[in-house]
């Protein structure tokens, strides 16, 4: 700091002494490039020299319990999947962050360990179906079953279902680790990009302000583009999804569809889906649309998103809201 101010003194004197642009240059014994500090961009959504895992939540997407939904916005990546009775359940991705209250947590559904595999992430969750605890073992999956009050707890006041009312933070989180490996071993699932991704350049875009996603009967999705923000608004069946903390309405900046095959295998309705090879879908950010290819070679690798040339996409620096669309529901894109 010295130096760069002694330099700096140099340059101020030299000037005011009436030397010409050359001889002040000439007159400096080091690079100009070293005299000012260089700002080095980043990406924001990640630290990217971060070697910590993520923790994947599951989080209850029940009409009762969604206005009580908090924490989401800190997760930079949330999937969507159906579940039995043609609600859906969300898979939240947070990472180095400290949320102080996340849930509802609800139980897992085998499916959705894929989500958390391909993201190296330690899996949380309360409670479990049968081809859940199975899978638990057979992936060898890291994982931390919340329970109260040791990592969560029950807010009973709201009027809801017991199932409804179970509530982490990641601090919580931390306390049921136990002796499960914390470091990443995988690259981040998506690539970012720090300098602003124009989709409109892409001859195959359209227009997408507006964005319908329908899961079942009961759940239907709209994201509406705010051009001046640059992000995505969410609704829910007509209603505008809040957190229940901050009472602000939920943002995204990137979101990817992908539609895939579902089937019920038991007599609970409970689900499968057919989440493995290459499936259609789109990827849409800063109000334009573009269709892709998701590639998945297996349940624990990591799906690739890719254009229609084979290119690997680049989403831009923001949260990632990962549709998994059962295969003939209704998905409009509009101006």
């Amino acid at each position: 700091m010295k130096r760069k101010m002694i330099v700096s003194l140099l340059l101020l004197t030299l000037l005011l002494s009436g030397c010409n642009a050359e001889e002040t240059l000439n007159a400096v014994k080091e690079p100009l490039g070293n005299l000012f500090p260089k700002m080095e961009k980043k990406i924001k959504i990640v630290d990217m020299n971060s070697k910590s895992r993520p923790y994947a939540v599951m989080i209850n997407n029940i009409k009762e319990a969604r206005p009580l939904q908090s924490g989401l916005q800190d997760a930079y990546i949330i999937y969507e999947i159906i579940a039995e009775g043609g609600v859906t359940r969300l898979l939240a991705l947070f990472h180095d962050t400290n949320t102080e209250r996340i849930g509802s947590v609800r139980s897992a559904r085998h499916y959705f360990l894929d989500y958390s595999l391909e993201n190296d992430a330690i899996y949380v969750h309360h409670g479990y179906s049968p081809q859940a605890q199975s899978d638990f073992y057979s992936l060898d999956l890291d994982r931390v079953e919340i329970m109260d009050p040791k990592t969560a707890w029950r807010e009973r006041e709201h009027g809801v279902a017991s199932e409804h009312t179970l509530f982490t933070s990641i601090e919580k989180i931390e306390k049921g680790l136990g002796k499960t490996r914390t470091e990443r071993n995988n690259d981040f699932l998506l690539d970012y990009s720090i300098n602003n991704i124009d989709l409109n350049k892409i001859a195959v875009a359209k227009i997408a302000n507006k964005v319908e996603v329908e899961y079942s009967w009961s759940v239907k999705n709209l994201y509406e583009y705010d051009s001046e923000t640059q992000v995505y608004k969410r609704s829910v069946n007509g209603t505008p999804h809040k957190d229940f903390v901050t009472g602000k309405q939920y943002t995204f900046k990137n979101i990817i569809i992908v539609q895939i095959p579902n089937q019920t295998i038991d007599d609970k309705g409970r689900q499968d889906i057919s989440n493995i090879g290459e499936r259609d879908g789109y990827y849409i950010t800063n109000g334009y649309a573009v269709p892709i290819k998701a590639v998945k070679d297996s349940r624990s690798s990591q799906t690739i998103y890719k254009h229609l040339n084979g290119e690997e996409i680049k989403v831009n620096d923001g949260n990632t809201f990962i549709q998994i669309q059962p295969v003939g529901k209704k998905l409009n894109i509009e101006e």
